[in-house]
């Protein structure tokens, strides 16, 4: 029997980049570089949270960081300001492969669901946007938990939600972090490598990766059980 029963997928830069948000940021004063300062940003803000037994959303937690980015430039810092790189968000365009990686799991006859640090609201935008919808079983998101990935706690509960052990569920991501929380909790991991980044060396290794979706999601759809 195959090891993979569902196909679990990170959202944020893994189907959707986050490029296109770069010109809302130099719109608001900020340099060119200011996407991936911010991006990061967000990422330790929420990781110390999760470190410290606390739980922000995604939203909170992005408006945060914007706002002492901006403070620490001498930029208007104002709601409207912050609203209007936020909205970004939802009208991000997917990654060429996505609605071919999508297909390789539904002709699997794999459920698809989408993890994902953000928000429910954005995330169904996202794929309602790219058309993409009618093909997500199901949208998990970390509110439903009050954990940050890469907290055991996000996979096992999208797991559960899917009536099945961790080790039957993959999560495929274009992060190392996400990848490395995943196999900790027993997932199948599935690595795909956006703009060629390499998966870093000091985490868990992913069971596939590719530099595309296709091949990463025939990768897990091929890996044997551990009792074969």
């Amino acid at each position: 029997m195959p090891r993979v029963q569902a196909v679990a997928f990170d959202v944020i830069e893994t189907l959707f980049p986050i490029a296109p948000l770069r010109p809302r940021l130099v719109g608001a004063g900020l340099p060119e570089h200011a996407l991936e300062t911010w991006f990061a940003q967000i990422l330790r803000d929420a990781f110390a949270l999760e470190v410290a037994s606390s739980y922000e959303p995604f939203a909170t937690v992005a408006t945060s960081a914007l706002r002492v980015m901006l403070r620490q430039a001498d930029l208007p810092s104002e709601d409207s300001v912050i609203e209007s790189v936020l909205e970004g968000f939802q009208s991000l365009d997917p990654h060429d492969d996505v609605t071919a990686g999508f297909d390789r799991v539904k002709q699997a006859r794999l459920p698809l669901v989408t993890l994902t640090n953000g928000s429910a609201k954005v995330t169904e935008a996202l794929l309602d946007r790219a058309g993409l919808r009618d093909r997500v079983d199901q949208v998990i998101v970390i509110d439903d938990v009050k954990h940050w990935k890469p907290s055991a706690a996000v996979y096992t509960h999208c797991a559960a939600q899917l009536d099945i052990a961790p080790a039957r569920l993959a999560l495929v991501a274009a992060h190392g972090w996400d990848i490395h929380g995943a196999a900790r909790a027993g997932l199948a991991t599935g690595f795909v490598r956006r703009d060629g980044q390499p998966m870093t060396g000091a985490m868990h290794s992913p069971d596939v990766q590719a530099d595309d979706l296709p091949t990463v999601i025939d990768g897990l759809v091929a890996l044997p059980d551990a009792a074969d």
